[in-house]
C-alpha cells in the first residue's frame, strides 16, 4: 500500500470520526435544550415530558421486570413477520420473473394492494385471526410482502437482458439462469429490500400493537395515552428508536459481510 493510499484511508476514517462525533453532540444538544426548557419551565413538562422523566420511566419499567419483555415480545413479532413477508415476497417475485404473463395480469392488483393503507385491513385481520399475537404478525406480513414483491420483482428485471441470451446460448435452463444470474445480480437490491422491509415490518407490529395487545412497545404507547401518562408514551417511543436503530444496524451488518463476498 502506497504512502498515498494510506493518507487517503486516514482522511477517510477521520471524516467518519467526525461525522459520528457530531451526530452525537447534535442528539445530547437536543437533549440538553429539552431537559433546560423543562426545568425552567419554558415548555410544560407534563405533555412535554423531559429526558430526566424519560430515563426514570424507564428504570421503573426495568425495576418492575417488564421493560425487556415489552422489547421482547415487539422483536419477536417484528423479526418472525419479517422472516415470512420477505420468504413469500422472494416466492412470489421469483414465480413472476418465471412467469412473464402472470406478471402482467397481476400487476394492477399489486399496484392497488401497494397503494392501499394497511391499516385498513385491521379490522378484517382481526375478524379472521382474533385479537391476538397471530393477527399483529400477519399485518406485519401483510404490510411488507407487498413491498418485497414488487422491489424484488423490480430487481428481477433489471437484470442485463444480454447476459441472459448468453447462459441461454450456452443451453442455461430457467433454474441456473435465475440461480446462478438472476439471484446473484441482484443482491443489492435484495439487500436494500431487507433494510426496508425490517422498518417496514416493524411499523405493523405496531399498528397491531395499537388495535389487540396487551404486551410490547405498543402496547406501552398507546397505554400511556389512554392514561394520560406522556412520560410513558415518549419512553415507548425512544424505545422504538432504540430498537429500529439495532434491527437497522444488523441488516446493514449483515450487508457488509454478504456484499464481501463477491
Amino acid at each position: 500500500m502506497s504512502h498515498e493510499h494510506k493518507i487517503y484511508l486516514r482522511k477517510i476514517r477521520q471524516e467518519k470520526i467526525f461525522i459520528h462525533f457530531c451526530q452525537f453532540l447534535l442528539l445530547f444538544l437536543l437533549l440538553g435544550i429539552w431537559q433546560f426548557a423543562a426545568d425552567k419551565g419554558i415548555i410544560d413538562s407534563f405533555i412535554s415530558s423531559s429526558p430526566s422523566k424519560v430515563w426514570d420511566t424507564i428504570l421503573s419499567l426495568y425495576d418492575s421486570g417488564t421493560l425487556f419483555h415489552h422489547i421482547w415480545v415487539t422483536t419477536y413479532e417484528t423479526i418472525l413477520g419479517f422472516f415470512m413477508g420477505m420468504t413469500l415476497g422472494v416466492l412470489v417475485a421469483v414465480i413472476l420473473w418465471w412467469f412473464p404473463n402472470v406478471a402482467k395480469v397481476l400487476d394492477p392488483y399489486f399496484t392497488v394492494l401497494n397503494s392501499l393503507p394497511k391499516v385498513a385491513l385491521g379490522p378484517i385481520i382481526l375478524i379472521w385471526c382474533g385479537a391476538n399475537q397471530k393477527s399483529i404478525i400477519l399485518m406485519a406480513m401483510l404490510i411488507s410482502v407487498i413491498v418485497a414483491i414488487l422491489n424484488i420483482y423490480q430487481g428481477f428485471q433489471k437484470v442485463d437482458s444480454q447476459k441472459i441470451k448468453l447462459m441461454k446460448s450456452f443451453d442455461a435452463n430457467k433454474w441456473q439462469i435465475c440461480f446462478y444470474l438472476i439471484f446473484p445480480n441482484s443482491k443489492k437490491n435484495l439487500m436494500e429490500t431487507l433494510k426496508l422491509n425490517i422498518s417496514m415490518c416493524l411499523i405493523g407490529v405496531i399498528m397491531g400493537e395499537f388495535l389487540v395487545s396487551k404486551e410490547g412497545i405498543g402496547y406501552l404507547i398507546m397505554y400511556g395515552s389512554q392514561v394520560f401518562n406522556l412520560n410513558l408514551v415518549i419512553s415507548g417511543v425512544v424505545l422504538l428508536s432504540l430498537l429500529a436503530t439495532v434491527l437497522y444496524t444488523v441488516i446493514s451488518f449483515i450487508e457488509k459481510i454478504y456484499i464481501k463476498k463477491d
